[in-house]
């Protein structure tokens, strides 16, 4: 399903990845879009987000958040979400996390919105 509004990105990212669902999350990406799965660390293009949300995917996690629209112009926007994640880290162990994302989306030619940016650590 595709986000008919920047917020809207968060949600279905959240949806997806709660259901384990990697190709609707990676939908939601355009093709050369980066992530930064780690503070400092940036990947980039459909592949790599692919990979960096496969280990993710992998902890089986549950994701809350709350969305913000921070600014929109001319079919940019930029977003941010406080967010907790709780699933089971590498060494089997139950793991929780939590932080602030910033994000920035484009609206795309068919009115809907996808990922530029991703930013999961905010200004880390």
């Amino acid at each position: 399903m595709p986000a008919r509004s920047p917020e809207e990105l968060d949600v279905l990212f959240a949806n997806a990845i709660n259901a384990g669902d990697i190709e609707a999350a990676i939908e939601l990406y355009e093709p050369g879009a980066c992530l930064m799965p780690d503070p400092g660390q940036v990947v980039s293009g459909i592949s790599a987000v692919r990979e960096a949300l496969g280990g993710l995917i992998a902890m089986k996690p549950r994701l809350r958040l709350d969305v913000k629209k921070l600014a929109e112009t001319v079919g940019i926007a930029l977003t941010t979400s406080k967010w907790v994640l709780e699933g089971t880290g590498p060494d089997g162990k139950p793991m929780k996390a939590e932080g602030q994302s910033a994000e920035v989306a484009r609206r795309q030619p068919d009115g809907t919105w996808r990922f530029v940016i991703d930013n999961p650590h905010g200004l880390q």
